[in-house]
Parts: structure tokens; C-alpha cells; sequence
């Protein structure tokens, strides 16, 4: 994880405007970005769109081997990490548990594990390519 971040941080595709789980960005650096383009493009007669989205369950959707591909073909994450990764995500399984009752394990095939430290760097890099989707339509002034 110490080397994988900084590499897929420096790599071209990732979003220099993503502001979720990474250090020293936050809902209010968001906030503050938004605000100054919606000013800028005030002071230039210019129309502001603002779209959101809340993905609910976000981390359970993640389909694997998109991921997996991303990471390699994307963000060059090959060989052992690539490998390791892989096997963080496959065969991974889930139960209930209530008090001393447990229901037998499911298998998960989709998504990566919430509360991990890597599952956010890991969503990040599959929600990439959603700024080369906007990039084309958008003529805004990004605060830096």
C-alpha cells in the first residue's frame, strides 16, 4: 500500500480532482473548489452545472476484473502487486452472525472489503475513467 499510492497518484489517468480518500482532501476542499468555479464562471457570464452522485453501496458493486484490468492496463500495476491484489479480492466470502447464531458463508463476487485501508484507493482507481466521460463536455476553471 506505501508504494501502491503514490505510484497510481503520479500515474497521467488518475483524477488530480478526486477528493475522497486521499490525504489532505476533504468535503470541504470540494466544497471550496466548487464555490470558486461557480464564482468564476459567474464573473464570466458562464452557466454552472453541477451534477452528484451517491452511490449507494458503492464498494459492494465493484466488479473484479474490471478492476483488475484497470490497475494493469491504466495505472501499469503489474507483476507481484498485480498478483497480490488479485488475491486480496478473490474468493472472499461473507456470514451473518447474531449472538451465538451464524448463517453459513456466502461467496462475494463482486466488490472489495469495506474499512480496509485499501478498499478507497481501490475504488478510486475503478471510478477513473469517469473523468475522461466529463472531461470532453467541460470547459470549467478547476481551482488548484
Amino acid at each position: 500500500m506505501a508504494r501502491m499510492r503514490p505510484h497510481v497518484e503520479s500515474c497521467a489517468n488518475f483524477n488530480r480532482y478526486q477528493s475522497a480518500y486521499r490525504r489532505g482532501h476533504s468535503t470541504e476542499t470540494t466544497l471550496l473548489r466548487v464555490l470558486d468555479d461557480a464564482y468564476h464562471a459567474t464573473d464570466n457570464h458562464s452557466r454552472s452545472l453541477l451534477v452528484q452522485l451517491d452511490l449507494s453501496a458503492a464498494f459492494d458493486t465493484l466488479e473484479k476484473p474490471t478492476l483488475l484490468r484497470r490497475l494493469n492496463h491504466t495505472f501499469d500495476v503489474r507483476g507481484t502487486l498485480h498478483k497480490w491484489v488479485d488475491s486480496y479480492l478473490n474468493e472472499r466470502s461473507q456470514y451473518v452472525r447474531v449472538g451465538d447464531r451464524v448463517l453459513s458463508s456466502v461467496s462475494c463476487h463482486y466488490g472489495v472489503p469495506q474499512g480496509s485501508v485499501l478498499g478507497p484507493l481501490l475504488f478510486t482507481i475503478y471510478t477513473s475513467p469517469v473523468v475522461s466521460v466529463i472531461a470532453p463536455f467541460s470547459n470549467v476553471h478547476h481551482a488548484q
